[in-house]
């Protein structure tokens, strides 16, 4: 018996604000959410364009192989229903420390590599989908 290595992971702080940190396992949405709890943080969410980048860029410190899913805090609860109108499709943040996520998103962060299920009555995750790109990054969207 020996133990197996912890999982990998990136940290990244802004100036001001929150710290982020990427752990590399391969886990469900519940497990990462139980991980952040214990570890006393949270799923993280993206409110604009600063937050992605950071989160793209974290990720790529983490050397996180593509593609591959990375969970935040995108969830639709089983009362809310798909909404393709809308940018994150009905789904929300949920809260992060003591306040709340923002409920807002800019349209431009309403990319999904796949559409989610349509549906009023079940509850639903998604997370960051990376994808390989050969241009200048990876390539992103959201995916259920």
């Amino acid at each position: 018996g020996r133990t197996p290595p912890p999982p990998r992971a990136a940290v990244r702080c802004p100036p001001a604000g929150a710290c982020f940190s990427a752990h590399l396992a391969n886990v469900s949405y519940a497990e990462a959410r139980r991980n952040c709890d214990q570890r006393r943080g949270r799923l993280a969410w993206v409110s604009g364009e600063p937050e992605l980048r950071l989160l793209l860029g974290l990720l790529a410190e983490a050397a996180l192989p593509a593609p591959a899913l990375f969970w935040v805090g995108l969830k639709r609860n089983a009362s809310a229903c798909t909404h393709e109108e809308q940018p994150l499709r009905g789904f929300s943040w949920e809260g992060v420390g003591g306040g709340t996520a923002p409920q807002e998103v800019p349209a431009t962060l309403g990319r999904w590599v796949q559409e989610p299920l349509r549906s009023c009555l079940t509850a639903r995750c998604a997370g960051l989908h990376l994808a390989a790109d050969p241009g200048d990054g990876p390539s992103w969207g959201w995916k259920e």
